[in-house]
């Protein structure tokens, strides 16, 4: 979840210091880094004035989280924008698909145009669906993340799409 707070630059150092618990060591990350516990996120805060929220479970909790950071920047002396923008970026979700998987099998099932897998870097199936346009890892245990989706029903759309794929090459019985 994305987020602009101003038309100009954040003085990130002078943030860190009035800001309570935030971390804020450009030498490692250019962007100040404030956790919440209630919802349990991270945000990202950086010198162009975007934020991004992570960690949150559900669309109204970022909605929360960036409410609660702004209202601190703003106790904090920072001038916002009245109108900040948020918008989606990435959602991320997991599920289990119910029954083990044969990653070599579907590898040459789905096309090896969309799919990366190579066991020895990484123990997933990598999927580039184009319709939703996520992408899916895939592990042999029948666990999947789907990332990149824009909204839940990407999601939803996205895990009918591989099981309905699966079921047709007979790789899956659910």
């Amino acid at each position: 979840m994305a987020t602009s707070l101003l038309d100009s630059e954040l003085d990130l150092p002078s943030i860190a210091l009035t800001l309570e618990g935030a971390e804020y060591e450009p030498e490692r990350f250019p962007g100040l880094i404030y956790r919440l516990e209630n919802p349990k996120t991270a945000t990202l805060l950086f010198r162009s004035g975007k934020m991004v929220c992570t960690g949150a479970k559900s669309i109204p909790e970022v909605h929360q989280a960036i409410n609660t950071v702004i209202k601190r920047l703003i106790a904090s002396g920072v001038k916002v924008s009245e109108d900040v923008e948020i918008t989606i970026q990435n959602l991320v979700a997991s599920t289990d698909l119910g029954s083990p998987l044969n990653l070599n099998t579907i590898t040459v099932s789905l096309g090896l145009e969309k799919v990366e897998y190579e066991p020895e870097q990484f123990p997933g199936l990598v999927y580039r669906m184009d319709v939703p346009k996520v992408v899916l890892l895939l592990f042999g245990s029948g666990k999947m993340v789907c990332t990149g989706a824009k909204k839940p029903d990407d999601v939803r759309e996205a895990i009918i799409n591989i099981l309905d794929e699966l079921k047709k090459a007979g790789l899956i019985q659910r």
